[in-house]
């Protein structure tokens, strides 16, 4: 798709949703759950959970990543977060990675070949991390991995981990597999990621 096309869709866009369906989603919403995952275009959110409008608040980030807990930082991510916890009530939170994902090759690699991206590089924190080559261009391991570092990240959020302990809201790892379309979910007891 090139510009003209999304112009085109914009502009069939009105005719989408009801003239009542338009008016229940101007009076605000109530979405059941927040969608923190990652900017790479191949990954859809709607498309995969097949969501409506006003269903998902979504939070996309490059590598999908949950900055560490920090009150005044004024980071859009964190505000975000704070946002759909506290203000939205989501009953849950998904945390979603997928493979062939530029950002995770980027941290098991340490970075290498990003010297012109420093924005990046600082956000992802490849300075503080060594690495070396990848074995499986897909970093199906790696992304999962990292799935379960942005989860840990996201427990140390005080407003979450109170809404938690109430039972109010509940946490979920998911991986996505763009290569087959496939989506795994992390098993509470054991960690490991099995198809839904």
């Amino acid at each position: 798709m090139n510009y003209e096309d999304f112009v085109r869709n914009a502009r069939r866009h009105p005719q989408a949703l009801s003239h009542a369906a338009r008016g229940e989603l101007a009076a605000g919403q109530k979405p059941g759950a927040l969608f923190i995952g990652c900017s790479d275009s191949r990954v859809i959110p709607s498309l995969i959970t097949g969501a409506e409008p006003g269903a998902l608040f979504e939070l996309r980030t490059a590598g999908n990543v949950v900055p560490k807990y920090a009150p005044d930082s004024g980071s859009s991510e964190m505000g975000t977060i704070e946002y759909a916890v506290l203000r939205l009530g989501v009953p849950e939170i998904i945390v979603c990675g997928h493979s062939h994902c530029g950002a995770v090759t980027a941290l098991a690699v340490a970075g290498q070949g990003l010297d012109d991206l420093p924005a990046l590089c600082g956000w992802l924190g490849t300075g503080s991390r060594s690495g070396g080559p990848v074995q499986d261009p897909a970093v199906r391991a790696e992304s999962q991995a990292h799935v379960r570092e942005q989860l840990d990240a996201l427990r140390e959020y005080p407003f979450v981990q109170d809404r938690v302990a109430a039972g109010e809201l509940r946490l979920h790892g998911w991986f996505y597999e763009i290569d087959t379309g496939r989506v795994h979910a992390q098993d509470a007891e054991t960690g490991d990621f099995l198809p839904l």
